[in-house]
Parts: C-alpha cells; structure tokens; sequence
C-alpha cells in the first residue's frame, strides 16, 4: 500500500529553499569582501615596511624625504592600480583610473574613493631615552644609538558599503607599524664579536650570571667525572659544529 500524498506539503521545498536563501545569500555575498579587506591589510603592511625602511635612507645623495611626500608615494605605488606606472614625485589624485578594482563592494564601488582622506601614513623617530621596541639595543642589550629607531605607521579606512547590513556601520580601520634600527652593529673580527656579546644585556647573553657557577663547580666537578671542564658564558664564533662539515669532525 502506498501513503496517501499529504496536500499540506507541498510548498515545503520552496519554504526550506528561501530560508536557506536568507542564510546564504548574505553569506556569498561577505566571503569576496572579507577577501578584498584581508588584501588591503597585506598591502598596508608592505607600505608600513616600504616606509619605515624608506625613512632611514637620507645623505646628500637622497635627502630626507617628508611625510607627505612618503605618503603620496605610498598611496601611488601600494594602493592604486597595479599596472600604473610610477612617477617619482607623483601622487594619487581621486580618479576612477587610479583606483584598484579589486578593492570595491559587491555593487563595484570603490571602498577607496578618498586616498588622501582614507590612506594615512605617520613617521616616528626615536630622539632619547630606551627604544620602544627594539630591546636589544637598549641597556638590556648591545647598548646602540636609541636616535636611529624609527618608526612608519600606515593606517587604511575601507568606505562602509550602504545596504548591506553589518557592513553599513562596520566604521573599519587597518592599521600596520614597521619599526627600523638602523644603528650599526658591526666588529673587526670574531674575537671582537664574541666580546660584544659577553658584555651584552640579559637580552642578549641571559646565561652570563651562570659564569660564576661555571667557574667554581664546573671546573671541579668535571674532574671527578674524568670530562672536560664546563664553560659556561664563553662565545666561540669559529668553531663549526661537526653536523655542519661536509668531511665530518
């Protein structure tokens, strides 16, 4: 015997289909843009990068450039098309030819249609005390010249898209900082490096209070063990770890 059709289910499928349709819709609809605002933040940290790196070069050659030159050049070379050609001393107007398509809403507007206004670009020079975030080269560390820490921040406003719900309001900024010491570190020889780090901060060479231990007990203990004595606290820069040799020890 076969059921009798049921005249009350017949419009299940179309009801299970729209509320599936009001769940995925808006779905597909966010996947691309997440996408598009995971790229703008990777190109906001290669602009943080170009520009922090970019600040420490100066000399008669290349003088220093200012922050709104920087800035023009970051938001032409990092945030216009990627086929525009690159000026020196040219910068990003508001034109539809300058601006990256990939980065518009799901209508095709641009979410930068405002690069002076929605690309900020902010430099930062360390002149005294500690630096903030490089440790090494404070007293903890090699002791290097806090002056040459500098630091680019560059921050993008994307344009809420009108329409789309959770988007309309989302008031979204990516900010990226690059942080650059460019203070030398350098040393003649190996010897030399070797007592860099001996005589560096906890920062550097944390295992330098367990020299006094090395010096008592390792060098009394080892004998009763028939070893060689234990050095603790000691930089040998030429010697070469056997694994690392071609021919073996």
């Amino acid at each position: 015997m076969h059921p009798a059709p049921c005249r009350r289910c017949g419009g299940q499928s179309i009801v299970e289909f729209l509320v599936l349709a009001l769940v995925l819709v808006p779905l597909f609809l966010t996947l691309p843009l997440l996408g598009k605002y995971l790229d703008l933040a990777h190109a906001t940290e290669q602009a943080a990068r170009y520009a922090a790196f970019e600040t420490t070069v100066s000399g008669p050659a290349a003088p220093a450039r200012t922050e709104a030159r920087l800035a023009a050049e970051i938001r032409q070379r990092f945030f216009s098309t990627s086929d525009a050609p690159i000026r020196t001393g040219a910068s990003v107007g508001d034109t539809h030819a300058e601006r990256n398509p990939l980065w518009s809403d799901h209508r095709g507007q641009p979410l930068i249609d405002r690069f002076a206004e929605q690309i900020g670009v902010r430099l930062e020079r360390r002149s005294n005390g500690a630096p903030t975030s490089a440790p090494l080269a404070g007293p903890a560390g090699f002791e290097l010249p806090t002056e040459t820490e500098y630091t680019a921040r560059v921050s993008v406003t994307p344009r809420d898209i009108a329409g789309l719900p959770g988007f309309d309001s989302l008031g979204l900024q990516i900010s990226r900082h690059q942080v650059v010491l460019s203070g030398p570190w350098s040393a003649p020889n190996p010897d030399e490096v070797a007592r860099r780090i001996e005589q560096g901060g906890a920062a550097v060479h944390p295992i330098a209070p367990l020299k006094l231990i090395g010096d008592t007990v390792g060098t009394v203990l080892p004998q009763l063990m028939l070893d060689e004595a234990i050095a603790v606290g000691k930089v040998r820069a030429e010697i070469v770890p056997c694994d690392r040799l071609v021919e073996g020890c």
